[in-house]
């Protein structure tokens, strides 16, 4: 698949078929992330595949409760994979001050769109969850002091593909050599 192709056709996916997703194809995605570009190559993050039905199971327990329960529906996924932020080098930390961006949550952002069009390129459905406890995840998988988790991607093979949701027009987003709405 063409990369435009991929970006053209993928979807949040939040309805899985009931089949394993290979470790071979979460290894590739896994490699397509870890190879992302990061602010003074910092990479700053690491990635835990919950693919353990009872381990996903009490793992769901923890991250999808009390006001974060619109996300239950990420249990019924083969796959999750959550997504430890780690402040970066020192380097990269100073232009975080500096800038006031925290470039290691833009760097997890490039990271992790990398492993979901790798996954939709091997037929593998993806959706990016940012609506969890991430107080109680973290305390479930034991994170030292200083790490997040940040975000998880619910994986597996697409029971549904949902059409394409409406985009602004190009014009309306795009300006050149000066800022125009």
């Amino acid at each position: 698949m063409e990369v435009l192709q991929a970006i053209q056709t993928r979807r949040s996916v939040r309805k899985y078929l009931d089949k394993p997703v290979e470790r071979e194809k979460i290894n590739e995605c896994l490699e397509a992330a870890r190879l992302a570009p990061s602010a003074c190559n910092s990479q700053p993050w690491h990635y835990i595949v919950i693919d353990d039905p009872k381990v996903k199971e009490a793992f769901c327990k923890e991250a999808f409760s009390g006001v974060y329960a619109m996300s239950k529906w990420a249990e019924k996924a083969p796959v999750l994979i959550a997504a430890v932020s780690d402040k970066g080098s020192f380097t990269s930390r100073i232009g975080n001050f500096f800038r006031r961006t925290e470039f290691y949550l833009v760097d997890q952002g490039i990271s992790g769109e990398q492993l979901i069009l790798r996954a939709w390129d091997l037929g593998l459905g993806t959706c990016w969850i940012g609506w969890l406890n991430s107080d109680k995840a973290e305390k479930f998988f034991k994170l030292p002091k200083g790490k997040k988790i940040e975000h998880l991607i619910a994986m597996g093979y697409p029971a549904e593909t949902p059409d394409a949701r409406p985009r602004e027009a190009f014009e309306k987003k795009v300006s050149y050599n000066e800022f125009k709405e």
